[in-house]
């Protein structure tokens, strides 16, 4: 997989994913020292809020 760095992931401001795909799976570390990940999916057009508060949104991008 490949690891993407957290932006502000605020609501307004939420971390971008990349995907050629209309959802994909992602996990979330938090907090940032913890050694157990949050997934959960995401869909195209649907930003959403991790339990521990950050929020992320799918973005397209073309296949490599």
């Amino acid at each position: 997989g490949i690891s993407i760095k957290r932006g502000p992931g605020t609501k307004d401001e939420p971390t971008l994913i990349p995907s050629a795909f209309s959802a994909r799976l992602v996990g979330c570390i938090c907090p940032d020292d913890s050694f157990t990940i949050n997934y959960m999916w995401l869909h195209k057009g649907e930003p959403k809020r991790c339990g521990c508060g950050h929020w992320f949104k799918l973005v397209e991008r073309a296949p490599v």
